[in-house]
């Protein structure tokens, strides 16, 4: 049985690359357009993973891990951030919040695979 990861990004270009790096590696994605979206579809969807972009309408990033923490489904779903910020606050911020990792866009395909298959498994 594939892994299903949520990808949540308000650039439909960012969540098209993503979306087809992983399901070319086997993965089953759900994608949402912001952070408000990502939370209903992660706490619906029951992913294995999420990797969430930072700057987001709605709801950004670090809100969304905030609200996904605290729902029981979010409890040991590994969450990424997927963002072109790099700033050492930020990256706290995030840890503080949930998340477990951050890659910096651009990303490599190799990248963000190794990184899936180290947080949700093969």
């Amino acid at each position: 049985m594939s892994k299903t990861i949520l990808t949540v990004d308000d650039s439909a270009s960012i969540r098209q690359m993503v979306s087809l790096t992983l399901a070319g590696a086997g993965y089953r994605v759900l994608q949402a357009a912001n952070g408000s979206e990502g939370y209903d579809a992660a706490v619906s969807g029951e992913p294995d993973a999420v990797i969430t972009d930072l700057n987001m309408p709605v709801m950004n990033g670090i809100e969304f891990i905030r609200k996904f923490r605290q729902h029981p489904a979010g409890r040991g779903v590994p969450i990424i951030l997927l963002t072109t910020e790099s700033d050492a606050e930020l990256k706290r911020e995030a840890r503080e919040a949930g998340a477990t990792g951050w890659i910096t866009k651009p990303f490599q395909q190799e990248q963000l695979l190794a990184v899936m298959k180290k947080v949700a498994g093969a």
